[in-house]
């Protein structure tokens, strides 16, 4: 049995997740063969220098257990926890993975992505993503203090989210993966299963892409002291709800 799991956005303003999280990785998450987490773990990450955070250390700490318990723990940044890193990885006994990453088992092929780059339509976002995923932009960054980090991450947060206040009322405006780009995205992996996270906007979609049928699994967000994981039990998927 594998886990998926993304978009929990864990912090000090999220008690009742942090909670939920840690209770998942000590009961359900121990049954696995392995658990995938495909983005924003954390709310924001400003370097691997942060882990003595509460939070941060407590997540880390837990995800260790659940290593060393013998579940293979995987962990995809996300467009919050960009900048995770090697140290953060050796601290959880996790391996970090690519995006996209394919996962080939036995009876099925999958491609796991945390979504965002898939959502082309926003051009101010993915300016600003591939700025930061530049090492010169991130080396520069991990070189202010942490308190100076924080401090920016925090204003970013805040105008992220008056940006999509903002645009969520144009008639233009869609924060979900483009179809055109999805498509292509399918066609140079295979075709194989889609599941990725990112736009909180969990379904099931089947695509055609060149006569042949894919499903496209979205994960949910966590929120409301409630999360949700995508199960493989081996011959298919399914929904679970946590709270």
């Amino acid at each position: 049995m594998i886990l998926f799991v993304s978009d929990l956005h864990l912090s000090k303003q999220t008690p009742e997740l942090d909670a939920l999280f840690l209770k998942f990785l000590g009961g359900r998450a121990r049954a696995a063969e392995a658990l995938y987490v495909l983005g924003d773990l954390f709310e924001y990450w400003v370097g691997d220098d942060d882990l003595d955070d509460p939070v941060h250390a407590a997540v880390v700490a837990a995800l260790r257990e659940l290593a060393e318990s013998g579940v293979a723990v995987n962990v995809m940044r996300g467009n919050r926890d960009f900048l995770m890193g090697e140290a953060f990885a050796a601290a959880a006994g996790a391996r970090l993975l690519p995006d996209p990453y394919v996962l080939s088992l036995p009876a099925w092929q999958f491609v796991l992505s945390h979504g965002d780059a898939l959502c082309t339509d926003d051009r101010e976002y993915q300016a600003f993503r591939a700025q930061s995923r530049s090492p010169e932009w991130q080396a520069a960054f991990l070189q202010k203090p942490l308190a100076e980090r924080h401090a920016v991450a925090r204003a970013l947060r805040e105008r992220s989210e008056a940006d999509k206040r903002e645009k969520a009322g144009r008639a233009d405006y869609l924060m979900d993966v483009n179809p055109g780009a999805t498509d292509d995205f399918l066609r140079a992996h295979g075709y194989a299963t889609f599941i990725h996270g990112h736009t909180h906007r969990p379904a099931t979609h089947d695509h055609i892409v060149d006569g042949i049928h894919v499903e496209r699994w979205v994960l949910a967000d966590w929120h409301d002291g409630a999360g949700e994981c995508l199960v493989w039990d081996g011959e298919r998927l399914s929904r679970e709800k946590l709270t």
